[in-house]
């Protein structure tokens, strides 16, 4: 009997169909995030100063992609080293301008044609973010909810251009865009007025989202933050701020960021209550490391208590996962392998969970089997179930796709 075979018979004593799980995890997408390619930058040509928005990235390994061509070349070789197609996520900065800076209140689809082809090349999907930050006018850290209306004019335009970039994407893949709006608004002190820029930032996003898209195209996200560089006291956007506008205006999307909440919070115990009031919900998984640090994602226990969570409240199609976090300090294209895979181990790992027989034990008060079933678990074999996963979508398993990363610096990230 093949280790596959033995796996399958010892899930199959609690009621857990291994092949029926494989096949639920073919089918979850997951986001890759672009800008852990080129630690945050974008190719805009322009001379904002990046960090500006509460943006940092550590680190500086040698052979960061230095443009487009680059950068898709990376996420090729991260593809091919991942179980299943997914999508990658955009940030408008990343926009293919052909050298010619482009204002961001001024770009079109036409600077994302590229990615495009790019997409339907690889057979991904693609996603969104609108740049609120590392510009001249964030340099004060306000954009929506800034006092100058000429320059919240200006974020609100690129709000909208971006929605239709989006729509655009959509339509030309046939799988829907989902785009995130996170904006670095707040104050590095103390402010007297909490509730006067609240104010303007709603009706900014007002105006944003005011024109209605076809969701079979694009969904819009709002996504909090508990405080960022330069904003350490304040921020606009808090979880309160978006958790109340996404729940009464239901065509939007919650976004909840790992990092974005005080350490001793978890997203993992806000997806069931959230799960009620929204339709959906857009999680970015990082690693907060004492703060919002956006360290790569490992299969840690918070990952795995978010996978379980989400398969246990029944809204894996409700959910929609997308990685978000930079460093620089180790292959970036390893980063997007490591991120990914543990994501997906989380949420096999939830898959081979007997939900339905512990839902019962709990129902009937048998809260020992409950415990007893739980720790069982923990030495279950779910890695050789992941393994057959890697075999049947044709990548390496385990630490073999080492030896692959490794090649790819030595033949190409060490010549840039």
């Amino acid at each position: 009997m093949d280790n596959y075979s033995a796996a399958k018979e010892i899930y199959a004593k609690i009621g857990v169909d291994t092949d029926a799980a494989l096949l639920k995890l073919k089918k979850i997408p997951i986001s890759l995030h672009c800008w852990q390619g080129d630690d945050v930058g974008g190719y805009e040509t322009t001379n904002s100063i990046l960090g500006g928005g509460g943006i940092a990235t550590t680190g500086n390994y040698p052979g960061k992609a230095k443009n487009i061509d680059q950068l898709k070349s990376d996420l090729e070789m991260a593809f091919s080293l991942i179980p299943e197609r997914h999508k990658v996520n955009l940030h408008a900065s990343y926009l293919d301008n052909g050298g010619t800076f482009v204002d961001r209140d001024a770009i079109e689809t036409k600077h994302f044609e590229t990615w495009v082809d790019f997409a339907k090349k690889n057979n991904v999907g693609l996603d969104f973010n609108p740049t609120y930050y590392s510009h001249p006018k964030s340099n004060d850290g306000l954009t929506l909810a800034h006092p100058d209306k000429a320059i919240r004019e200006f974020w609100i335009e690129h709000g909208k251009r971006v929605r239709k970039i989006a729509e655009y994407f959509g339509k030309q893949l046939g799988k829907r865009c989902v785009t995130n709006h996170w904006m670095p608004d707040g104050y590095k002190d103390t402010p007297v007025d909490r509730l006067v820029p609240r104010l303007r930032m709603k009706e900014s996003l007002d105006e944003v989202f005011k024109e209605k898209i076809d969701k079979k195209y694009n969904v819009d996200a709002v996504e909090s933050k508990l405080f960022g560089l330069g904003s350490e006291s304040y921020v606009v956007g808090s979880h309160e701020f978006f958790m109340g506008y996404a729940v009464t205006n239901k065509d939007l999307l919650l976004c909840m960021d790992v990092g974005h909440f005080h350490p001793t919070e978890t997203v993992s115990n806000k997806i069931s209550s959230m799960s009620i009031f929204c339709d959906e919900l857009l999680l970015h998984v990082s690693r907060p490391v004492r703060w919002d640090s956006d360290h790569v994602v490992i299969f840690d226990d918070e990952l795995q208590a978010i996978a379980h969570e989400i398969i246990a409240c029944n809204c894996l199609d409700r959910v929609n996962i997308a990685l978000d976090y930079f460093d620089a300090s180790i292959n970036r294209i390893a980063a997007w392998v490591i991120g990914v895979r543990a994501t997906q181990k989380a949420l096999l790992s939830a898959l081979l969970e007997p939900i339905d027989m512990m839902k019962k034990l709990e129902l009937e008060g048998d809260y020992t089997s409950r415990l007893a079933l739980q720790e069982e678990q923990k030495a279950m074999p779910m890695g050789l179930v992941w393994n057959q996963f890697c075999e049947i979508c044709n990548v390496p398993s385990g630490a073999d796709w080492i030896k692959d990363i490794k090649k790819y610096e030595k033949d190409v990230l060490s010549l840039r």
